[in-house]
């Protein structure tokens, strides 16, 4: 069996799920964008968090706007200079961070509900 069958496999089992389960894929897919857009908001403060934690090249030294910006550029893997993805890459990662863990978490829960 090769690699396009294997995925063809995975795609029609997906799709009878979501038809065999249209309420349980809508409350997952709604969890997901409500907790990655919960994690956008919340990207500068974790940004700050991250640079108070230490982490970037003035971690624990900055505050406000500059301590936001130092995390968010240092989880994105560093500053645009230095090769990185600077603050945006820090926000991305952030938000899917966030939006990754609200569809486990409701997938976890929609699986136990029937």
């Amino acid at each position: 069996m090769g690699i396009i069958d294997t995925f063809c496999d995975i795609v029609g089992g997906t799709v009878d799920y979501v038809t065999d389960n249209p309420g349980k894929c809508l409350a997952v897919v709604a969890a997901t964008v409500a907790t990655g857009g919960v994690a956008l908001a919340a990207a500068p403060a974790v940004g700050a968090a991250v640079s108070a934690a230490g982490f970037g090249v003035a971690g624990g030294t900055l505050s406000g706007a500059a301590a936001s910006s130092a995390g968010l550029a240092a989880l994105g893997g560093g500053s645009l200079a230095a090769g990185g993805a600077g603050m945006a890459g820090g926000t991305a990662v952030v938000t899917a961070t966030g939006a990754g863990t609200g569809a486990i978490a409701s997938g976890v829960i929609a699986s136990k509900c029937d």
